[in-house]
């Protein structure tokens, strides 16, 4: 599957379904999930923990209320108990469960960050290389656009880089 890199802010993306960088609580804090409830204008952040906890790699879906989505996939890539770090395995399984779970939706695009890289304390590189490894060996039905995006400039460079190179 081909892979579109973009740089920006994910709460400002249009697709059928964003991806929320999320814990296993899914309360919805800072980083992504924090740009994407505050872009919401609506209740994400409860909707989001009533569906919650989850296991480490699984994802819950829910409205994307005044985001330019119809579903926001929060995939569980980090820990919210223990030291809250995420792993090659946390990212890849959340990753690859985030794109099962837009098929499962009927989506067509999808818009993912660079699982467990942020607050879960993960290498961005590495982070950005299981990701994108785990959208490549994806067999898709439904999806035809997926996007994996950046925030920094720094941290783009790095996705395109890796991007061009799985």
């Amino acid at each position: 599957m081909e892979i579109e890199t973009v740089q920006g802010d994910i709460a400002a993306q249009s697709a059928d379904a964003l991806v929320n960088a999320a814990g296993t609580s899914l309360r919805m804090g800072s980083g992504v999930a924090g740009a994407l409830r505050r872009e919401a204008n609506g209740p994400i952040n409860e909707a989001a923990m009533a569906k919650g906890p989850i296991d480490l790699g699984e994802s819950a879906v829910t409205d994307a209320f005044d985001l330019d989505a119809d579903y926001v996939i929060h995939a569980a890539a980090m820990p919210h108990y223990g030291d809250g770090r995420a792993t090659r395995e946390s990212i890849h399984t959340a990753t690859k469960r985030a794109l099962e779970t837009a098929e499962e939706l009927g989506c067509e695009s999808i818009v993912l960050p660079v699982l467990g890289t942020g607050a879960a304390g993960f290498d961005f590189e590495t982070g950005a290389k299981i990701v994108c490894r785990a959208i490549d060996r994806f067999d898709a039905d439904t999806l035809s656009a997926v996007r994996v995006i950046a925030y920094t400039n720094a941290q783009y460079t790095t996705l395109e880089r890796v991007a061009e190179i799985v």
